[in-house]
């Protein structure tokens, strides 16, 4: 799951970016409303995580500009406990959610994943496909109750994959979702995590669909 964290304190900020990165995710880092701007017009992101009180503006006066400018992308709110007008007037700009400071980063976790999970139209934690059942809050995937170790780019081009069973999704999307601005993308690595994918779950379950992308399920190409 590609997230834009939006936080000025460096500190938190690091925290942020490394622990939610072994959580399963894949954030990026700003720590202004003008780089986040700069960020959310030029790359997609699945949710955002956005502190209120930034150097050089307001997080709800960015959320309230990205709404109206027609960005429905997930935005979770971090707020100061005491500051319950932040939070409704969050909310009522367009915030999914808020977390007030200090929080616990499993929490903030879990709450990014239950955006997520809204916004594609689920009700269920697990993805399931046949016999492969994928559930995001562990990071863990089975095949026919056995369990089959994934490496993080490889379990979220799989979740990907699997959150829209029968549709082609893309390698360049594909390589946006798992690798943030620092990181090098080689020409194959994609392909390269597919390859192995197959190798751990059998050649069946994600399909080349060629000259356009991936899938899970539908018909044999």
């Amino acid at each position: 799951m590609r997230i834009l964290i939006v936080e000025d304190d460096p500190i938190l900020l690091d925290g942020l970016t490394v622990g939610l990165k072994l959580a399963g995710f894949s954030p990026d880092a700003v720590s202004t409303c003008a780089a986040a701007d700069e960020a959310l017009h030029v790359s997609d992101y699945e949710a955002v995580v956005l502190d209120i009180m930034l150097p050089d503006g307001s997080g709800i006066d960015l959320l309230a500009r990205r709404r109206r400018e027609r960005d429905v992308t997930p935005i979770l709110l971090l707020t100061a406990r005491d500051q319950v007008g932040d939070r409704i007037a969050g909310l009522d700009a367009g915030a999914d959610d808020y977390l007030g400071k200090p929080f616990d980063l499993d929490e903030l976790a879990a709450r990014l994943r239950a955006i997520q999970r809204r916004g594609s139209g689920r009700a269920r934690a697990t993805l399931c496909w046949q016999d492969v059942v994928l559930d995001p809050a562990t990071l863990s995937v089975t095949r026919d109750d056995k369990p089959v170790g994934l490496t993080r780019r490889e379990f979220t081009i799989l979740r990907l994959l699997m959150e829209r069973p029968g549709a082609v999704i893309a390698r360049t999307a594909l390589e946006e979702a798992i690798y943030g601005w620092q990181e090098g993308v080689e020409s194959n690595a994609v392909e390269v995590h597919i390859h192995n994918l197959r190798a751990k779950l059998g050649s069946g379950v994600v399909q080349t669909v060629r000259g356009i992308g991936y899938r899970v399920g539908g018909e044999q190409p």
